[in-house]
């Protein structure tokens, strides 16, 4: 996901960005999940994402935006963090992509 607002935690990589289209389709925050293979074997990688998926389905309709898709990419600290640590990192995370950005000195 290019152009998109990016904050990177301890257990994870967030990525967010505004969808253009049709309102109907803007109505809901939309998530996507990677785990790539150096994370390791099948059983991690999908351990990962079930992680990633609990921790957006607990936290996400109270802090995602309408309108914005999501891509959640899963480090070694996805598996290896307490789920309540993981749940912080997701809550920090999505206050921080929505954050203004500052203006760029020249």
């Amino acid at each position: 996901m290019r152009g998109g607002a990016r904050y990177t935690a301890p257990s994870f990589l967030l990525q967010a960005r505004r969808r253009n289209g049709k309102e109907e389709e803007r109505s809901l925050a939309r998530f996507g999940f990677t785990a790539t293979k150096g994370l390791g074997s099948a059983v991690v990688r999908n351990r990962a994402r079930r992680r990633l998926k609990e921790a957006v389905r607990l936290r996400a309709p109270d802090l995602a935006l309408e309108g914005y898709d999501y891509v959640l990419i899963a480090r070694e600290g996805t598996v290896q963090r307490r789920f309540a640590d993981l749940i912080k990192d997701l809550e920090r995370a999505l206050a921080k992509v929505h954050e203004p950005t500052p203006a760029k000195k020249r």
